[in-house]
């Protein structure tokens, strides 16, 4: 009976990987990653530079709606309604500063600052808005 009991589980030998094997593998995947991250930079900062359009393109719409009313354009972020969220550097979750660089009745010009350098090349993205919405990227990152 005992020579059965032991036949039985040595003959069933599992396919598998050796951790040499494995190893291997996670090396060979982590040098790929290496290879591909510095190519990926410019689309990260391109899908992070949306999160400045959208609020400068917002800031528009309020700094539009404020001139209606009071037939010029404000300088104060709190008079038109516009809240700022709080930033990565504060442990919340905006990537950038938004302000609001000039104002008179005439026009506007505000700005929106990136507080990370997503490409870690010394240079932070700045996208600037007009009264005209003229949305433009001052500053690549």
């Amino acid at each position: 009976m005992k020579h059965l009991y032991n036949s039985r589980f040595t003959s069933k030998r599992l396919e598998a990987f050796s951790l040499p094997e494995l190893l291997v593998v996670l090396v060979i995947i982590g040098i790929l990653v290496l290879i591909a991250l510095p190519n990926l930079m410019p689309l990260i900062s391109r899908a992070k530079s949306v999160e400045a359009q959208q609020q400068l393109v917002f800031l528009h719409s309020l700094q539009q709606s404020y001139f209606f009313t009071h037939s010029r354009y404000s300088s104060s972020l709190n008079e038109i309604g516009f809240e700022q969220q709080p930033l990565v550097t504060d442990e919340g979750t905006a990537n950038y500063r938004i302000e609001i660089v000039e104002a008179d009745e005439n026009g506007y010009k505000a700005r929106a600052t990136a507080v990370v350098d997503f490409d870690r090349d010394g240079k932070f993205n700045i996208w600037e808005i007009n009264q005209d919405k003229q949305l433009k990227e001052t500053e690549k990152d």
